[in-house]
């Protein structure tokens, strides 16, 4: 039996690891920081309300190498309170392999993800 409740989601990196949890439509690290949000047509977007990538069926975040046009930032829902990471959680679904054109971005692009105090987006304090 498993700790994971039907809500929370694991999200995998392409090497199987459980990098992040999707409690719809907040998207959270492993240490149950808020990183993120999913639209319905499982567009992923930062804190910030910037366009991350998609949702893939086997639960990856994944972003096209180069994106020809900028999508539009998106207003974030209101900050969730912060998860409690399950303590057991399934195995991995088989990852096919990518195409050249996409990448993980908890593999290549971790930065992306960031917290709401964190990332280069994030106005600076005088």
């Amino acid at each position: 039996m498993t700790s994971v409740t039907p809500a929370t989601i694991p999200i995998y990196s392409t090497r199987g690891d459980v990098e992040g949890f999707l409690v719809y439509p907040h998207l959270y690290n492993r240490q149950g920081e808020w990183i993120g949000f999913v639209q319905p047509n499982r567009e992923v977007y930062s804190v910030l309300g910037y366009y991350i990538g998609e949702l893939s069926p086997d639960k990856r975040i994944l972003r096209k190498r180069s994106m020809d046009d900028e999508k539009a930032r998106l207003k974030p829902p209101p900050a969730p309170a912060r998860l409690r990471a399950p303590s057991t959680l399934p195995l991995p679904p088989m990852m096919r392999e990518l195409p050249h054109s996409m990448v993980d971005v908890f593999e290549d692009m971790p930065e992306l993800l960031h917290t709401m105090d964190a990332g280069e987006f994030q106005q600076d304090l005088d």
